[in-house]
């Protein structure tokens, strides 16, 4: 994956570097709260039925919901025109308004909790639907440090304001990473698997070159907004599974008409997705036709 520099952007370079900045303070602020946290007990609750054990899922820690209260103030101070999309607090978007930051506090919370340092804070922009500027901050990265991957639409892959320069694949090495919901090994496809527990660190991996590429099987719009951008940033391929189309290459967020029998938004969007270096994510998408 190299430079794209293909990316025709809808908004204004000015404007734009302005939100790719604030997106970026936005992210090593939930980084630094993540940090933060992690010296102390935290209070977790469970998405599901407390009293069953089998339908826990996807806890959510106090700091959640604290970064994403805190970045919702600092947007509105800012950016008072834009809408919301956040993983813990259910308001909006409006169908109407043209700027969405999806945001994700602590993408990877399962891991979070029980101190496993593989978590990311993830903010994604929209325009009309269409991801435009992403900055993930991910608990370790290529430098083995944490901090901030973020890009622009149009723009360089960056990490903490330095332009990423990935290495040239070692012709040595026969079989590279990916990035799957389940470890299970398929030794016909020419990668080994990971399963990190992070969608935005695998997107920011994938990016980053650490991972050959990745695929999603029901993503939210938070947990990927902010790492489209960085993987197109690097020269990389997106692809949506469209349930006529099959695998196409995905240019923005379709919200659905209805979900459900009512009207439907981007909090309502879970579709396929696979990332990362063109030939690769050609193959997985073979592998995954059905």
């Amino acid at each position: 994956m190299g430079g794209s520099g293909q990316d025709i952007s809808p908004v204004p370079e000015d404007t734009l570097c302005a939100i790719e900045n604030r997106a970026v303070e936005l992210a090593r602020l939930a980084g630094t709260e993540i940090i933060a946290a992690l010296g102390r007990t935290l209070a977790v609750r469970y998405k599901g039925d407390p009293e069953n054990e089998a339908s826990l899922k996807d806890p959510v820690s106090e700091v959640d919901h604290e970064v994403e209260v805190l970045i919702r103030a600092l947007l509105g101070e800012h950016f008072p025109d834009h809408d919301i999309l956040g993983e813990e607090i259910d308001e909006g978007p409006s169908r109407d308004c043209d700027f969405v930051w999806a945001i994700d506090p602590v993408d990877g919370t399962t891991n979070f909790v029980n101190g496993f340092p593989l978590f990311a804070g993830s903010i994604g922009v929209l325009y009309r639907g269409q991801p435009i500027v992403g900055a993930v901050w991910c608990s370790t990265s290529h430098s083995l440090r944490p901090g901030v991957y973020h890009a622009r639409i149009g723009g360089p892959l960056s990490f903490e304001k330095e332009e990423v320069t990935p290495k040239g694949h070692n012709p040595t090495i026969r079989r590279r990473l990916a990035g799957e919901p389940q470890a299970t090994a398929d030794h016909s496809l020419p990668w080994d698997i990971r399963k990190t527990g992070s969608a935005a660190i695998e997107c920011a991996f994938a990016a980053a070159h650490l991972l050959h590429v990745a695929r999603f099987e029901r993503p939210n719009v938070w947990d990927v907004a902010g790492g489209i951008v960085l993987v197109r940033a690097a020269g990389g391929e997106v692809r949506v599974k469209d349930e006529e189309r099959g695998w196409i290459d995905m240019d923005r967020f379709h919200v659905p008409g209805m979900t459900n029998g009512q009207k439907a938004s981007l909090r309502d969007w879970r579709r396929p997705l696979i990332v990362g270096d063109a030939s690769a994510v050609e193959r997985m998408c073979r592998s995954h036709e059905d």
